[in-house]
């Protein structure tokens, strides 16, 4: 399955859509990036005058590429408009911030695909290749 395609199979749209590009996946693990353009909703409130991407939102974009992309390549032909990949547990260290217009790169690895969950070790880089934050993340096919 390319990338496009796995990308095209994510049950998420602009402006909840964290996926620009897939650079590498395979059955043990994918890697891909996001930039996060200023004009995001969020950045207006998020500090105001000096914003940073929320936790929550760099939580969001692991499981899009480290957890879902992963899930549908996994799942390939089994993967359809009624599959989707719900989120079970996170643990998750936030360690520099991330700013607007930052490119990030998301590196996961599976630990586990068994039993309908999937569970990855997930770490997002900034553009010098700085770890922002690190964690495991899981989530279950329904």
């Amino acid at each position: 399955m390319k990338s496009q395609e796995i990308i095209s199979k994510l049950p998420y749209s602009k402006p909840f859509l964290f996926v620009d590009e897939i650079i590498h996946i395979d059955e043990n693990g994918v890697e891909g990036s996001f930039t996060f353009d200023e004009n995001l909703d969020f950045y207006k409130g998020h500090f105001e005058h000096n914003p940073v991407t929320p936790g929550v939102i760099l939580t969001e974009t692991m499981a899009q590429i480290g957890l879902v992309c992963l899930g549908i390549f996994i799942l390939d032909n089994n993967f359809n408009k009624n599959t989707s990949i719900a989120l079970t547990s996170v643990n998750m260290e936030f360690i520099k911030p991330v700013f607007p217009n930052e490119k990030v790169t998301v590196f996961s690895e599976k630990i586990y695909f068994r039993f309908g969950k999937l569970k990855c070790k997930v770490s997002m880089k900034n553009e010098n290749s700085v770890v922002v934050c690190t964690g495991e993340i899981a989530g279950m096919v329904v």
